[in-house]
């Protein structure tokens, strides 16, 4: 672990040093680890050297006094051998002698005062007799190398000096040299920031013809390279950006071309069907014919099949100017679904299907006209699409507090190649004649799955769909659970519960700036017994109603007329009727319109004002009125 931890302290070092800093280090540390090995030997050689020198001296010391002292020692003159070991202590670096007898008796011991024995080396000799050659005592003679020391030391000191100033000579050397070599790599690494910042035009200089060198002209022509190759994808891209912008522009323009043109479909192509609804309703007032009445009917029934593509095409341009905001409430679900139910139960008997609804006692928080519509539009298409067996639909509270509501049907299926496109606009499945069940004249246009999914976003939802081809289909859409409320009646703020009469003897003012519309609303509703003035304009109005003693019942006006609007037209006819701020309307109004701009709806009263959209059935027509003309006389 040891190891470990310093090879990964030395490489994390290694790691931050520079360029320069490790040239120079790869240069110093040979040149410093050479240099203290010289110092070392050399020093230890001195030592040594210094060592033999002293032992050298002492033996000559000592082998000079037991010369002198061999006659002393024969004849035991004490005086002589004091006298001999006195001079012989005087010498340079001795710092002590003694002399012994035969027996070991140190006859004489001197010290010199002034050498310290610290570092001191000892030599013994026996002392000869010059006569006899024998042995008549020995001098031991102590010399001091201290001197030596002090001197091997100094010189030691000097050393080091020389070589601290050799290693910083070397050092700034090695550093200038270290920058020298790397200045054209630390040039490189500069050039390469700079590139990577976005500067195209970097160049280094070629200083030299070596390996750096071929690496200084290969990056001038990678850098040259990449330049070229990012102005020719800028180009690209600039192109590619001018083709995308451009396309753009044409989905724009074709968007606005949809809006357009649903926009004159949901009003100015609606003006001469909405006429035709009315015309060939009256066709069959006071006909008995049974040839005529079945011709009558099939003229119904294309009006029918036109008013439901227009419709399709109304729903989806109401959605895409915004003309449908939704109105966030808590919603009962049951309630929802027992509209469903009452809405499709007849169809399904009518199939030989079972159309099954679950209670559920779930609250959820979303728009119900728009959910009512979602539902609607998935049971119509699971009816339309299963032969056999029947549809489902039920909810299931979720984990996540939120609410699935599901619509099972054991119809056909969808294949594979079709559920990603089934919510898109004017898509359809066809698959041959088993796709759907035959609907005589009405065939949609493939708008129904998409307002769907346009409405669930509106609920901030999404629809989603799952099927097995030959064993049926599931659509579902999650929306927020919320605690359970006090129901509330299925009914417009301009809806009250009041007694309801028949249409008949009503006086009905009809404001339109269409002939045909006026011809045609004005024939169906004298066929049901009303007393009908028309107008085209405001003037036209104050005209007609000057022939009635007491106001009209009810007004019927087009929203949006060649001079005004139908709100403008309403409003003189209050003033005329002096109508003050607070009190009731003096008649009951009902507007007609093809418009989906909702700032054209934006003005409208609904707690007095019913909107029928264009074409209006005439049932729905004859609905409307008796329950405008109730909300009227409803009680306050």
């Amino acid at each position: 672990m040891g190891d470990v931890s310093t090879s990964s302290w030395l490489e994390k070092v290694w790691r931050r040093t520079s360029l320069v800093q490790r040239l120079t280090c790869v240069a110093l540390v040979p040149t410093a680890i050479s240099a203290l090995l010289l110092v070392t030997l050399l020093t230890r050689h001195q030592m040594d050297t210094l060592h033999e020198m002293g032992r050298s001296t002492a033996d000559a010391i000592a082998q000079q006094s037991a010369t002198v002292s061999g006659d002393a020692l024969r004849t035991g003159e004490r005086r002589e051998i004091a006298r001999i070991a006195q001079s012989i202590v005087q010498l340079p670096q001795v710092s002590r002698v003694r002399i012994s007898d035969r027996d070991g008796e140190i006859l004489a011991d001197r010290v010199n005062g002034t050498i310290g024995d610290d570092d001191s080396l000892t030599v013994a000799r026996e002392v000869l007799d010059p006569l006899t050659h024998r042995v008549v005592g020995s001098v031991t003679v102590d010399v001091s190398v201290e001197d030596a020391i002090a001197a091997q030391r100094a010189s030691m000191h000097n050393a080091l000096l020389w070589l601290a100033l050799s290693l910083f000579i070397a050092v700034m050397i090695g550093w200038s040299t270290a920058r020298w070599l790397s200045a054209p790599l630390r040039n490189l690494a500069i050039a390469v920031r700079q590139l990577g910042l976005g500067d195209r035009t970097v160049v280094v200089p070629v200083t030299d013809d070596t390996e750096i060198g071929d690496l200084q002209r290969g990056f001038n022509g990678a850098a040259s390279k990449l330049l070229h190759a990012q102005i020719g994808m800028e180009r690209e891209i600039a192109a590619a950006t001018e083709e995308l912008a451009r396309k753009n522009a044409a989905l724009e323009a074709a968007s606005v071309a949809k809006a357009r043109f649903l926009a004159a479909a949901s009003h100015d192509l609606r003006q001469p069907l909405y006429a035709l609804t009315l015309f060939s309703s009256g066709l069959a007032v006071d006909e008995y014919d049974p040839l005529r009445l079945n011709r009558i009917a099939h003229i119904q029934e294309c009006v029918d099949a036109l008013d439901h593509l227009f419709s399709e095409l109304l729903d989806l341009s109401r959605l895409e100017t915004g003309a449908m905001p939704a109105v966030i409430r808590d919603v009962a679900l049951d309630d929802v679904f027992e509209e469903v139910s009452v809405n499709f139960r007849m169809v399904a008997e009518q199939h030989d299907l079972r159309l099954v609804v679950r209670t559920t006692g779930l609250w959820v928080r979303c728009d119900r006209t728009m959910l009512a519509r979602i539902l609607n539009n998935l049971v119509s298409n699971a009816l339309r699409y299963t032969r056999c067996g029947g549809v489902l639909v039920g909810a299931r509270k979720r984990l996540d507090g939120r609410v699935r509501i599901d619509v099972w049907d054991t119809g056909l299926g969808i294949g594979d190649e079709h559920l990603r496109h089934i919510f898109d606009e004017f898509y359809r499945v066809e698959s041959g004649p088993e796709t759907g069940r035959p609907e005589g004249t009405r065939r949609g246009l493939g708008l129904g799955l998409s307002t769907v999914q346009r409405l669930a976003g509106l609920l901030g939802s999404e629809a989603s769909v799952r099927s097995r081809p030959g064993k049926g289909s599931v659509f579902s859409i999650t929306l927020p659970e919320t605690q359970a409320g006090t129901l509330e009646p299925r009914q417009t703020p301009a809806q009250a519960p009041a007694a309801t009469r028949d249409v008949a003897g009503m006086r009905v003012l009809v404001i339109d700036d269409e002939p045909s519309i006026l011809a045609g609303i004005s024939y169906l509703l004298g066929s049901w017994g009303c007393e009908v003035m028309t107008a085209e304009d405001a003037q036209q109005a104050m005209e007609a109603v000057h022939q009635w003693i007491q106001p009209p019942d009810i007004v019927i006006s087009d929203l949006r007329l060649r001079e005004g609007t139908g709100l403008d037209v309403i409003a003189l006819l209050d003033r005329y009727y002096r109508r003050r701020p607070g009190d009731a309307p003096p008649f009951a109004r009902v507007l007609i319109t093809g418009e989906t701009r909702g700032d054209f709806l934006r003005n409208v009263d609904a707690s007095t004002t019913q909107v029928l959209f264009k074409p209006v059935s005439p049932e729905r027509l004859h609905e409307v009125m008796v329950s405008a003309w109730a909300v009227h006389h409803a009680p306050v």
